[in-house]
């Protein structure tokens, strides 16, 4: 994800210089015009934003840790993969040093990054966040998620919860389709894709934050439905594990059933 970033920066024609936890993984980068820092410190020494993407939180505290004084009064954009409560503990830290800080959430995979579609959560002050979002562009859509450090992070883990909820179907239902010996490509073709996209609006706006059903969902109809798809999984001989999601859709109609 880092190199895809930093090449989108050179693409749109910063000057981009670069570091990397790993020696000597840059010169893909240097070819396309980036400078290639020793050190972290030389890397914020020389550039007017550092954006940092990282494996962790943990990963970037060890890699900021020792050069806390450069930072000082410098401007930092996190786009590392991290919690909430993540974002606004390094928000505090950074604040210590005067950094001005924007956390980050990637809403793209690498080579995504920088088309139409991709875009990317920002959450910190809004003023920080119009004057960068020219600079940030080029990574794709820069979408302010609010004040709350928190907010980019929590709505990125959201959003990725909705699409892993989304792959262990997909994933279930090919297992199950092979299993009992189907023709899985036309599967996925003809019936899979076609009714993930009919159905992709109505399940994200009727999702619900309460355990409460609607009852035009008909709840004991649900729950029967869920059984027997639970009962033809079985019989196919598809491990139980990977129909995690239909027993967690089953409970919830059933706590609706029960009242």
């Amino acid at each position: 994800m880092g190199r895809a970033l930093a090449g989108a920066l050179i693409a749109a024609g910063h000057e981009v210089t670069v570091w990397n936890r790993t020696p000597g993984r840059a010169g893909a980068l240097v070819a396309q015009g980036a400078r290639e820092a020793a050190s972290v410190a030389e890397a914020i020494g020389v550039s007017e934003v550092t954006i940092v993407c990282l494996l962790n939180d943990v990963s970037v505290r060890e890699a900021l840790g020792p050069v806390t004084g450069k930072l000082a009064g410098t401007t930092l954009v996190n786009l590392t993969s991290g919690s909430a409560r993540q974002a606004r503990e390094f928000a505090g830290w950074m604040r210590e040093f005067g950094v001005r800080f924007l956390a980050g959430g990637i809403m793209a995979v690498p080579p995504t990054v920088g088309s139409e579609g991709a875009f990317i959560l920002y959450s910190g002050p809004r003023d920080l966040f119009d004057r960068l979002a020219p600079v940030l562009a080029p990574l794709g859509r820069p979408q302010w998620a609010g004040e709350d450090h928190g907010l980019a992070a929590l709505y990125d883990m959201a959003a990725l919860s909705g699409m892993y909820g989304m792959s262990a179907g997909v994933d279930h239902a090919v297992a199950l389709v092979h299993a009992s010996g189907g023709d899985v490509e036309a599967f996925k073709r003809e019936v899979l894709r076609p009714w993930m996209e009919q159905m992709l609006a109505p399940m994200v706006e009727g999702a619900d934050v309460s355990e409460s059903v609607p009852e035009e969902y008909n709840p004991a109809m649900q729950a029967t439905g869920l059984e027997t798809m639970l009962l033809t999984s079985d019989e196919a001989g598809v491990p139980a594990e990977l129909a995690g999601h239909l027993r967690a859709s089953l409970w919830r109609m059933r706590r609706a059933v029960a009242g």
